[in-house]
């Protein structure tokens, strides 16, 4: 971690105590209090989603997995890990990707196709981000009847979506890789390992034959987008366990607009003070109390922590058992 990420750590850190503070912590640990056990339903309902883009996931990774070495069980623990990666270290939203590479690799799937399937993956995470942002800044507008600033950041964020399907474009057909690789090899004074990793012409072409034919992408992103909408269902039903009654509108409305506020300031870690910010500044909007909106950022980071941390765990103990099984797979 760079001091950079840990200064943004620490002022998140300050934000959220500085926001706890101001309000009624009795209230806030009261709600928490109210919903009681029932909280622990929202680590089973986390699955549904995940479920959700790891059927994308493997829409994208079928063609060079017919086998199914990494089926849908597999990817959904790997989703797991990556999710608890990105979301409790201080990776920058890039730490679960290298990891979910390196564990798709180990069920036998060629490294270029897991590397072109995660890249694709990503890709149309980032388009769906777009299209689910959007969708709740209009659901935002229509119910709060407001078209000033949140009229401006639709129209702003219409406007800036050729940039990820710009991105999108190069990577699938501008022969990215190979590009970055020969850059590299030129700055580097030739072929090193880090290019020989790259492998950038390889992974071009594994990226085009996974995006081909389209309906392919359509299916995954498709399946992106299905996950994100689900995924926000958990907001609603935390906060009717904590006593605060919200339509499933509203709800999508409040996770994505906070949860695109998240993944713009990817710097901080675990998002500290910016998901609190985000869940006050636009719950409010709506007329959900400040004391909600805190207790319902505590318990989603309790629901990061109770479902990222087990997965942790399993991927260490994977890690360790690899390491341990080495030295006898060496020649005496």
């Amino acid at each position: 971690m760079n001091r950079w990420t840990w200064l943004a750590g620490l002022l998140g850190l300050i934000a959220v105590l500085a926001l706890v503070l101001h309000q009624d912590v009795g209230a806030i640990l009261a709600a928490v209090q109210h919903a009681g056990w029932a909280l622990l339903w929202l680590l089973p309902f986390h699955l549904v989603p995940l479920w959700l883009d790891v059927l994308g996931w493997r829409v994208l990774l079928a063609p060079r997995d017919p086998e199914g070495r990494a089926g849908v069980a597999v990817l959904l623990w790997i989703a797991a890990i990556r999710e608890a990666f990105n979301r409790l270290l201080p990776v920058a939203n890039i730490g679960g990707e290298i990891v979910g590479i390196r564990l798709v690799k180990r069920r036998g799937v060629d490294g270029a196709a897991a590397t072109a399937s995660i890249v694709l993956e990503v890709l149309l995470t980032l388009v769906n981000q777009y299209l689910f942002t959007a969708l709740g800044v209009v659901l935002l507008i229509a119910i709060t009847r407001q078209v000033g600033a949140l009229d401006s950041l639709l129209f702003a964020l219409l406007a800036s979506l050729p940039l990820p399907l710009g991105l999108f474009w190069l990577v699938r057909h501008g022969q990215l890789f190979a590009r970055l690789e020969s850059v590299a090899e030129r700055i580097l004074g030739g072929r090193t390992r880090l290019t020989e990793l790259i492998n950038g012409q390889r992974l071009d072409q594994d990226i085009r034959a996974l995006s081909t034919p389209r309906w392919r992408l359509l299916a995954a992103g498709g399946w992106q987008l299905a996950g994100f909408v689900v995924g926000s269902l958990e907001t609603w039903l935390a906060l009717r366990l904590l006593g605060f009654q919200v339509s499933v509108w509203d709800a999508i409305a409040i996770e994505a607009v906070t949860q695109a506020l998240r993944h713009l300031i990817f710097i901080v870690p675990a998002g500290l003070g910016v998901q609190e910010g985000g869940l006050v500044l636009f719950g409010s909007l709506i007329g959900v109390p400040v004391e909600a909106s805190l207790a319902l950022s505590l318990v989603k980071r309790l629901r990061e922590i109770g479902f990222g941390v087990p997965a942790l765990v399993s991927w260490y103990w994977v890690e360790v058992r690899q390491v341990r099984q080495r030295p006898q797979r060496q020649p005496q």
